[in-house]
């Protein structure tokens, strides 16, 4: 596209200096807000090396009217008077951050005597803020942990100094409770109370050892001082606190302070998750999405998203860890690891967004009016990363309560639907007394060998009921077959409802009201209420199998007729003596008769 006779000489004054241009129009309409490293490179770019596919640029490029600059000292400079230009001015080529949900933070207000609190309205100027918390059940978990360890008061009353002194109020139920220590009535000193409220902002930040030093501390005072009571009290906290840290751990806590970023884009849309990273722990998390307006790299994208969630979040970390690789300098060591925890780290944010991506997607689908059974196995496709729609789906489980009568089942589902049909029941043949691994091999091992010998089907998805055991054991039976990964393979544990794939340390953890999570949840109970059933039976039989046995000169032959035509006890004793006859002889029936009665 040749440049136009007006825009040639605002090029030529460009300096090759950092900093940030503005494109208006003809009407004097902002129209794009860029930064630069060299200004006079990067918007001479524009109009010199435009890429003919590119037509999103090619129509910004042919409304560009007048072209305004503002040199900074920094690249990173250039990036903040970039983002706030944006937020300001909203121009119609830039990205948009798009975040549906309103996440809650907890604040600690500036009062005399502190509360802890939960909101959505974020004010700094009204407290110091923690969050936002992605999830409500997690920003539950620290207020709980938070209650437990200190007595801070939770009423809306306006403890200022002068109220306090002139008792203006009087204790509630919680301080007879022991939940609160009455600083409405100044029945705990200032300084006491302002270091527990100190030790909750230590907490919040994610820095765990200086409220455990102190309650270890304290712990051994106590005991010194031979008040073992109050050492019990202090250890039970530290034990609390060192439960919650246990939980939220899931890196090496050498990994101090850190930001992870993550992004994956599409053409119209790029998602980026962040993961606070304090302590080994993960402090805050979020994910946005970015719409496109022209054909951004990822790079630039992500760099720009930074630096909001960044200021949003208050966070100054030192070390910023990536899926791509930045050329913008954030004044923060930033890198793309590529082992150790730091890449555990990564992918365990880029599963966070892919799934947010195709929550996405769910949605779209469903304004598209598709239907129900291919948007369910689709999800289902795109939760697990599967290479095709999983239409055909078998789903194992063991059977083997208190050790007896071993058995397993195998359940199929067919476009989302139970092919009862196709249900299989397995004696455990091999395996002597419980063992679930082992039960699982085999079990495994003598489905698909059959199908490989009768020439079925294969399954497009394996579903086991278990943890990584039992995911294990069948991996095994997969291997041994040579049908490993060429069948998709997941363990679903019952407690979490935790996901397990072969050979991936971290479980992964699908929405609760997600309907692919519904169907694997629906053929794993499927084959334990089939396999139980099945198991309820055979003990069933061997219980009547086992009274008629007792029968002097009735044997299994004699036991299995009579149940195979009566089917229960009650229905032999009930039996006319022509029909007993006639099932099991003369002999025989009387034999029953006088036993049974």
């Amino acid at each position: 596209m040749p440049t136009s006779s007006h825009i040639q000489p605002q090029l030529a004054t460009l300096p090759d200096q950092p900093g940030v241009y503005r494109y208006y129009d003809q009407e004097g309409e902002l129209l794009y807000v860029g930064k630069a490293k060299s200004l006079k490179n990067r918007v001479s770019s524009y109009f010199t090396k435009l890429n003919p596919s590119d037509s999103k640029t090619r129509r910004l490029v042919a409304q560009i009217h007048r072209i305004e600059y503002t040199i900074v000292n920094t690249e990173l400079d250039a990036l903040l008077l970039e983002n706030s230009l944006i937020k300001q001015h909203q121009p119609k080529y830039n990205i948009l951050l798009k975040d549906d949900k309103t996440y809650p933070y907890i604040c600690i207000p500036y009062e005399p005597i502190p509360r802890v609190i939960t909101t959505r309205l974020l004010d700094r100027a009204q407290g110091t803020f923690y969050g936002p918390y992605a999830s409500v059940r997690a920003m539950n978990a620290v207020l709980e942990v938070i209650r437990q360890l200190y007595s801070i008061r939770t009423c809306n009353l306006q403890l200022t100094d002068r109220n306090v002194e002139e008792r203006k109020f009087k204790v509630c139920l919680e301080y007879h409770l022991g939940n609160c220590k009455g600083p409405c009535e100044g029945l705990v000193s200032r300084e006491a109370y302002e270091k527990d409220v100190e030790q909750i902002h230590h907490i919040l930040k994610g820095n765990l050892g200086i409220p455990q030093h102190y309650f270890r501390t304290r712990m051994q005072e106590a005991a010194q001082q031979l008040s073992f009571e109050l050492a019990q009290q202090y250890k039970q906290k530290l034990e609390l606190l060192e439960k919650f840290q246990s939980k939220s751990l899931i890196v090496n806590p050498k990994i101090t302070d850190a930001d992870v970023f993550t992004i994956v884009s599409d053409e119209g849309a790029a998602y980026v998750n962040y993961l606070r990273i304090v302590n080994g722990t993960i402090n805050q998390t979020k994910t946005v999405e970015v719409k496109k307006k022209l054909d951004e790299a990822d790079a630039d994208l992500l760099a720009m998203v930074i630096v909001d969630l960044r200021n949003e979040l208050n966070s100054t970390a030192k070390e910023i860890i990536t899926n791509v690789p930045l050329e913008a300098d954030l004044q923060a060591v930033n890198h793309v690891p590529q082992i150790g925890d730091k890449k555990k780290l990564v992918d365990l944010s880029l599963k966070n967004v892919l799934f947010y991506k195709k929550e996405k997607a769910e949605k779209a689908s469903l304004l598209a009016g598709e239907p129900r059974e291919e948007r369910v196995l689709r999800q289902l496709q795109q939760d697990l990363r599967l290479p095709s729609l999983p239409r055909h789906i078998e789903c194992f489980d063991n059977s083997n309560i208190q050790g007896t009568n071993p058995v397993a089942a195998m359940v199929s589902f067919k476009n989302g639907k139970p092919a009862k049909k196709d249900y299989r029941h397995f004696h455990i043949k091999t395996v002597i007394g419980p063992n679930d691994f082992a039960s699982m091999h085999e079990v495994v091992t003598r489905r698909y060998a059959r199908l490989l010998e009768e020439g079925g089907n294969l399954p497009d998805l394996i579903i086991i009921d278990g943890g990584k055991g039992q995911l294990h054991a069948a991996c095994d039976a997969l291997k041994e077959l040579n049908l490993y990964g060429q069948i998709p393979i997941v363990g679903i544990a019952k407690r979490l409802e935790e996901l397990y794939f072969p050979e991936d340390a971290f479980p992964l953890y699908i929405d609760k009201k997600s309907e692919s999570l519904k169907l694997i949840q629906r053929a794993r109970d499927e084959a334990h209420r089939f396999g139980i059933t099945f198991h309820r039976d055979l003990r069933s039989k061997n219980s009547l199998g086992s009274q008629l046995n007792a029968i002097d000169g009735v044997g299994d032959a004699t036991v299995t007729k009579l149940l195979g035509h009566f089917k229960t006890i009650s229905n032999v004793k009930k039996a006319d003596w022509e029909e007993l006859v006639k099932v099991v002889g003369k002999d025989k029936a009387e034999k029953v008769k006088q036993a049974l009665g």
